[in-house]
């Protein structure tokens, strides 16, 4: 049984990897980490838990936690990770974080776009990027891993197979996404308010989100050529779930788009959490919610020589704690989809 420990456990990812894991049949959660809520009943902040969880919530102690458990979790706001990770605590466990500490391997990047110094930059060339769909190998023997961010893995992954095989120009992508309100966190803050949030969409982080360094590296090694690309993303009033929407440029405008299907058919056929959906079925975050599936789908436009390529997944599972676990099995040699085959809620 493997033992597993979560910093974070009280935010929405982190309560996603109670989730999960408490479903997990290889897995046994020992600590429950959270800041705010030190001794406090895990039931006492997630109702959903009682009488599935009896533990109180414990600190944030990783030197401690390392020697009680196998796998660490760290859901935690961008900084925290990297103050508290070091050598001693990754020679005796694996670290899996769902932050974006590790996630950039240009720390001057990294700083740039999150505003705060970072406190262990000699661990960022090993940390792995935890995408599994291109990673796996480098992932089974990862002792610390950057889970990727939300956006980044929609986008990646809706964009992926064209950009692989050079069929797109990769920076004319314009990449348009949306997300429900989790995705902004627990914590409370006024644009988050019901009154400010229902009855409304809008684009926010436009030209500076800081997902957007993390999706052009990730592109850059693909496509072999920097890549610099427009992202805009938007909140949408729902809970849960994130749309993408994706344009480019053909480098040939002669292909059909069956071929470009095929590509896409190629890529996905042995991913087991990707699905390529049926011509002219268009992705919707409805039918992947509270799953680790990414649905995607692409249409050709013959008149404009431009492909648009649509993905949709659940912010929380593959954005965040599914890839988590999903990541976590691959480290430990488990079938990659145990803890995670709960088929999309609807309604």
């Amino acid at each position: 049984m493997i033992r597993a420990g979560i910093i974070g456990a009280t935010g929405y990812a982190g309560n996603e990897l109670v989730r999960l894991l408490l479903q997990h049949k290889e897995v046994q959660v020992v600590w429950y980490g959270s800041k705010s809520y030190i001794d406090k009943k895990y039931t006492s902040v997630y109702q959903n838990m009682f009488q599935l969880v009896d533990a109180v919530c414990m600190d944030d102690n990783m030197d401690e936690l390392a020697g009680a458990v196998d796998v660490i979790f760290t859901a935690t706001p961008q900084g925290l990770c990297a103050s508290l990770v070091k050598e001693e605590i990754l020679s005796k466990v694996k670290v899996i974080d769902l932050s974006a500490d590790f996630r950039i391997k240009d720390v001057k990047v990294y700083e740039e776009w999150y505003g705060i110094e970072h406190k262990s930059p000699q661990f960022i060339e090993e940390a792995v990027y935890g995408l599994c769909e291109i990673n796996r190998e480098k992932i089974r023997t990862a002792r610390l891993l950057a889970n990727p961010g939300c956006y980044p893995t929609c986008s990646f992954l809706s964009v992926y197979p064209l950009v692989k095989e050079g069929l797109i120009d990769p920076n004319s992508l314009i990449i348009d996404a949306k997300s429900g309100t989790s995705g902004a966190g627990r914590g409370a803050k006024v644009n988050n308010l019901f009154c400010e949030v229902n009855e409304n969409i809008k684009a926010y982080g436009v030209a500076t989100h800081r997902h957007t360094p993390e999706i052009e590296e990730q592109l850059t090694y693909q496509a072999g050529v920097p890549v610099t690309i427009n992202f805009t993303p938007h909140l949408v009033p729902m809970n849960r779930g994130i749309l993408v929407t994706a344009y480019a440029s053909l480098r040939d405008k002669r292909i059909s788009e069956k071929e470009l299907r095929d590509v896409y058919e190629r890529y996905y056929r042995d991913e087991y959490f990707v699905r390529v959906l049926e011509p002219d079925n268009c992705p919707e975050t409805r039918w992947v919610e509270g799953s680790n599936y990414v649905d995607v789908n692409i249409k050709l436009d013959a008149r404009t020589g431009r492909v648009i390529m649509m993905g949709a997944m659940d912010n929380l599972v593959k954005g965040a704690a599914g890839q988590a676990v999903q990541n976590m099995n691959i480290m430990f040699g488990l079938k990659e989809n145990e803890g995670l085959r709960a088929v999309p809620m609807f309604p």
